[in-house]
């Protein structure tokens, strides 16, 4: 009889200590498109791999362009996937990695099939449908929604992503929940609601927010606070144990 391996499914999202980046971007920034040190970038993300238990040629990184293009890997890549918002695999040992300050690194995965995704939806993206997009992909791969998982990770909270009234009222339409009033009284929008609506919507699983705001949270990067800045990452990855 064959046993199938069990897969297990592992996330992290990192913060901004425990780098080698010089102020600005001081210390774990991951991004390579920012202005940092390329030197110290490299140190960072095999701090990373090396953190996480992996080599650095596992973990798969994007060109993110704030669109709704997804790529299916099925290995590891020599250079960032270029112009993409959105990676899925079904490759154990293989690590997806979304770059964000402020925009919202989703991370989802149906365990049972063995299917992760790593998504960069920020305000162009979530409002184009990069949502939808990936959870196509991942079900053109074997993935069901009624087993998938949402991480929502950090981002601009609606308590303080300030917007004109005309960006949220459009935003709105296209991504219904997202519309909110900042603690000054102005036109927001909380991203991470009209996604997690959108999800919900589409008949995924479970979702689960964490509810750190980059914008407050002194301890994770903000390019709405203060740019030029670094980026924290969201990582999903599959252990296989036999």
């Amino acid at each position: 009889m064959t046993i199938a391996p069990t897969i297990t499914v592992r996330r992290v999202t990192t913060t901004r200590s425990g780098g080698y980046s010089a102020p600005p971007y001081d210390s774990f920034n991951l991004g390579d498109h920012v202005g940092d040190d390329p030197a110290a970038v490299r140190r960072n993300r095999d701090r990373l791999a090396d953190g996480i238990g992996l080599t650095p040629e596992r973990l798969v990184w994007m060109e993110q362009i704030h669109g709704r293009n997804v790529e299916i890997v099925d290995g590891p890549r020599a250079e960032p996937v270029p112009a993409t918002d959105a990676l899925v695999t079904t490759v154990p040992g293989l690590a997806l990695v979304v770059l964000t300050a402020d925009c919202v690194p989703l991370l989802l995965s149906d365990d049972e099939a063995g299917v992760i995704a790593a998504v960069h939806a920020g305000r162009i993206g979530a409002r184009i449908g990069i949502v939808p997009r990936v959870l196509e992909a991942m079900v053109s791969v074997g993935a069901r929604l009624d087993r998938v998982g949402a991480f929502l990770g950090p981002a601009a909270s609606g308590r303080q992503y300030e917007v004109p009234a005309a960006m949220r009222a459009d935003v709105e339409a296209r991504l219904p929940g997202s519309a909110t009033t900042t603690v000054r009284g102005t036109p927001g929008l909380d991203l991470r609601a009209g996604i997690s609506r959108q999800l919900t919507e589409a008949g995924v699983a479970g979702i689960a927010v964490d509810p750190r705001c980059t914008i407050e949270d002194h301890t994770l990067f903000s390019h709405r606070r203060g740019a030029p800045t670094g980026r924290i990452g969201g990582v999903i990855w599959m252990e296989a144990a036999a």
